[in-house]
């Protein structure tokens, strides 16, 4: 491969660049927003479904993009990836309910999946030396900081200011930069040279697409209909994908899912990593808006500010890690930093309530933003110098639609737990008040961040003679209490994550 000028590369990397700053605005600004969007839009129901449409759009996307990438090169995926993933976030800005939100959102995951798939692996396409690359890294970073920077407070202003479809069309402009810097100046590598057409493997690209949208309809559907047939079903077609999978990719010439990597025990033990990250990674990004709107009471800008040390945290420890990596005797224990640092901010948050002033509440989500910046790179570089050049792309995009798999799980889960538990809290404390014919309206979360629909309600309960502002006050400590509960799952995840770190091999930054 030719050597690249600083000017050629640097080009290149401007492409990443804006790439990595829109799906990092997306991920900062919506959340910031959603909760507000869903106040709009009715339908607290369908509120994880935002999220968990895109995570599972993007989980079957991930590997099998990663994979074709591998064998074809990555430029054209990179710039189609970019096409989609614009024009569903200006789709998203269209919604008129939440069931077109939710299949918006799933075609803005199956763009994000491909960029992810992708993208993440033209980086040791340009720069193969791990060193050169860790350097390099630090643009990519930069875009996490820009992006993480202004993303939660831009979330909340425009929300606040311009209406919240404005969150989804600040996409648009990155958007474009991307294409037009990825299509200029990014080179088309392959590394796989084919004398005739290649077979693509559609059987295990179907099995994956199956395996895993079984799994999330499953971890979904089951707490709302229990042990049914139904659910039965779809847990036995889940297994039933993934076990044909299996023998699918054993046979096939060039599989989309190499299994020898799962052979591999440090490469297995960074995939249960990387799901345990998606794990808290995406509980936390996910139901912290909500806490701090709902559950304190904050606008969409306040709960963006408080929310703003989280994410550049995020940026501040990727980049101090490019720094320490070269230069720690074991890389592992700054992983082991920042999952110890993930466990104890999530003991501080189930700690927070409405009285705790704002500066611990920033203290708590900048050692969470710290672990994370510790995490994210490290799982990356660890994977791609384990799994080695043959299967970079497969392997990059592993780590990456597993964490993505984390947080399907994480905000599957979470989710439940929090809706249930907060139902269930809101209906004793009802029942206590002699105040039950208050539930309907109070089961749904969001009349805690709708300022009109609960002004309705408190005019109602006031010309009950009742006192509305208790059951509104009630509401929210119950929200706050199940939330806590959800992220003590978080919690135990850390805790189990801190002692899977001893199966990680030592990394050798070679030359």
């Amino acid at each position: 491969m030719q050597a690249r000028t600083f000017r050629e590369s640097l080009l290149a990397m401007l492409g990443l660049f804006f790439v990595v700053m829109m799906v990092a605005l997306d991920q900062t600004v919506v959340g910031t927003a959603l909760p507000t969007v869903v106040a709009e839009l009715k339908g607290f129901d369908l509120y994880a479904w935002v999220a968990t449409s895109y995570l599972l759009a993007s989980v079957i996307t991930v590997p099998i993009f990663g994979r074709l990438g591998d064998h074809f090169g990555r430029k054209y995926f990179v710039v189609a990836s970019i096409v989609i993933f614009t024009l569903a976030s200006a789709l998203c800005g269209m919604a008129s309910s939440m069931l077109f939100l939710v299949l918006a959102r799933g075609l803005q995951g199956i763009g994000g999946g491909m960029l992810v798939g992708t993208a993440f692996a033209s980086v040791p396409d340009l720069f193969p030396e791990p060193r050169v690359r860790l350097r390099w890294q630090v643009l990519i970073s930069t875009a996490f900081g820009i992006a993480n920077a202004v993303g939660p407070s831009l979330g909340g202003f425009l929300t606040e200011y311009a209406g919240w479809r404005s969150v989804f069309y600040v996409n648009l402009p990155v958007g474009l930069l991307s294409v037009y810097f990825v299509w200029r100046h990014m080179p088309l590598i392959r590394h796989h040279k084919h004398d005739g057409p290649m077979k693509l493997d559609w059987i295990g690209a179907l099995l994956i697409a199956s395996s895993l949208g079984s799994l999330q309809l499953f971890v979904e559907l089951l707490p709302k209909h229990g042990l049914s047939i139904a659910m039965a079903l779809l847990a036995a077609g889940s297994v039933a994908s993934f076990v044909g999978l299996y023998f699918c990719e054993k046979r096939a010439s060039n599989p989309i899912l190499p299994f020898d990597m799962f052979r591999n025990p440090a490469l297995a033990s960074l995939f249960i990593l990387s799901v345990m990250m998606g794990f808290m990674m995406f509980a936390l990004l996910f139901y912290m808006p909500l806490l701090l709107q709902g559950g304190f009471g904050l606008s969409p800008n306040a709960a963006g500010m408080l929310i703003t040390p989280l994410v550049v945290c995020i940026t501040i420890g990727s980049i101090s890690n490019s720094r320490l990596l070269p230069h720690v005797p074991n890389p592992a224990w700054i992983m082991f930093t920042g999952f110890a640092l993930l466990g104890l901010s999530g003991v501080g948050i189930t700690t927070l309530k409405q009285t705790t002033p704002h500066a611990l509440v920033a203290l708590y989500l900048l050692g969470s933003g710290l672990g994370l910046g510790f995490i994210l790179p490290n799982l990356t570089i660890f994977t791609q110098e384990t799994a080695g050049r043959a299967h970079l792309g497969i392997a990059t995009a592993m780590i990456q639609s597993l964490r993505m798999v984390g947080g399907m799980l994480g905000t599957a889960l979470v989710g439940t737990l929090v809706n249930h538990l907060y139902i269930s809290r809101v209906s004793d404390a009802l029942q206590s008040m002699h105040a039950s014919q208050w539930l309907v309206p109070l089961q749904d979360p969001q009349i805690l961040i709708n300022k009109v629909e609960q002004g309705h309600l408190l005019a109602q309960v006031h010309a009950a003679g009742q006192n509305g502002l208790d059951l509104i006050e009630m509401a929210r400590v119950s929200l706050v209490s199940s939330i806590h509960i959800g992220q003590m799952l978080s919690v135990a995840v850390a805790v189990l994550a801190i002692l899977q770190l001893r199966r990680v091999p030592r990394l050798q930054l070679r030359r």
